[in-house]
């Protein structure tokens, strides 16, 4: 659904264009930083697209989400060739935004600015590293909507049983189709629009 059929919004549908949790919207309305009113006789919030976009440029929020409904994927891999492979495929066969980065730490960076919705992340690049960022994902409340989809050549189904278990919403095996990388991001993202 595209932001623009309705001019006022929840506080889940904004949480989900900023790419933030519920509860993070709420105490902007709250503190008054987000403009928006209360429905007579309930504790639910509405903001109106207009006070929304407001905001958003107030605090430097990637304005694609809402205007577009285009996912926004982050490559995170340190082979420039898979980067550039998967950044052409998904910008010639989508309508994803997509951004890319060599190192968690340069991913950390891409995630504040871009606000990614799926973080593709080649977990062989550095283990210990991945692990430690996919928790720092999960335990940020401004990235509580980014899904992460795990990506390896070393994969097995025990494998994507543990991945699941430390946060990663899906895996991938390389090499996979461009179907299965699609249907993959599809199919986290269901869940944001």
């Amino acid at each position: 659904m595209h932001v623009f059929e309705k001019d006022v919004l929840t506080t889940g549908e904004v949480a989900k264009i900023c790419n933030v949790a519920s509860r993070t919207v709420s105490k902007w309305f709250d503190s008054g930083q987000i403009q928006g009113y209360r429905i007579p006789g309930s504790k639910d919030r509405r903001i109106p697209v207009a006070s929304l976009v407001t905001f958003m440029k107030e605090h430097g929020i990637p304005m694609d989400g809402l205007m577009s409904g285009n996912p926004r994927v982050l490559i995170v891999d340190q082979e420039a060739e898979v980067l550039n492979t998967l950044q052409s495929i998904l910008r010639n066969e989508t309508s994803y935004e997509v951004r890319t980065a060599d190192s968690t730490f340069s991913a950390g960076m891409e995630c504040e600015r871009f606000r990614p919705h799926v973080l593709l992340m080649d977990i062989q690049m550095d283990e210990s590293n991945s692990r430690r960022f996919c928790n720092w994902i999960r335990s940020s409340e401004d990235h509580a909507g980014t899904r992460i989809i795990a990506m390896s050549s070393r994969l097995n189904d025990g494998q994507a049983t543990q991945l699941a278990q430390q946060g990663y919403d899906a895996s991938l095996k390389k090499p996979f189709s461009v179907r299965q990388l699609i249907d993959s991001i599809e199919q986290v993202n269901a869940i944001v629009y």
